[in-house]
């Protein structure tokens, strides 16, 4: 299987675990359990998605530990160390309205308006999970108003004022010097 918009990254293989093929998981989801409750996976290995089975799994610490169908050996197992593990977009469960996964906010353009005019900040990159909230890093792209990098809360009704998924819009209220 090609890399394709069909799949949403959910996680990744960090390291081995034990002797007998058994990998470290690192989870994307919340919480992060979830990961093991997929029952179609896929692996991106030499740049090519592949179907993987989590056999058996479970949390380990702050991590999740996972014996994967064919991996008996510990040397095997190392070759999966840095792999993404992903999942099938319609496989995710359905959200209320206003909520969204992150990977929907992701390349977003971020527009304020500012004394009538709607400004271009740039496009979200990625967010960031803090203790208080998450944060959108917004990078500067074509047509933004400059250079800058922002970061700007992820607080839905204070900052973020609307999320438009058909324009590929976010409005935001923020300072356009800040």
């Amino acid at each position: 299987m090609n890399a394709s918009d069909d799949l949403v990254t959910v996680g990744k293989v960090s390291t081995v675990y034990g002797v007998k093929g058994w990998v470290k998981l690192y989870s994307y989801t919340d919480p992060m359990t979830n990961l093991l409750e997929y029952r179609e996976v896929f692996m991106k290995k030499a740049g090519q998605w592949q179907p993987v089975t989590i056999m058996e799994g479970r949390r380990h610490g702050k991590t999740l530990i996972a014996a994967l169908e064919g991996v008996d050996d510990r040397e095997v197992a190392r070759e999966l160390a840095g792999c993404e593990l992903a999942i099938r977009r319609d496989a995710m469960p359905a959200l209320p309205e206003d909520e969204y996964y992150w990977h929907q906010l992701q390349d977003l353009l971020v527009k304020v308006t500012a004394g009538g005019d709607d400004l271009l900040l740039g496009r979200v990159d990625h967010l960031l999970e803090t203790g208080a909230n998450d944060v959108l890093v917004v990078k500067p792209c074509e047509g933004s108003l400059d250079e800058r990098e922002r970061l700007i809360p992820y607080l839905p009704g204070q900052f973020i004022t609307e999320i438009d998924l058909a324009a590929g819009v976010m409005q935001v209220e923020w300072d356009p010097e800040f």
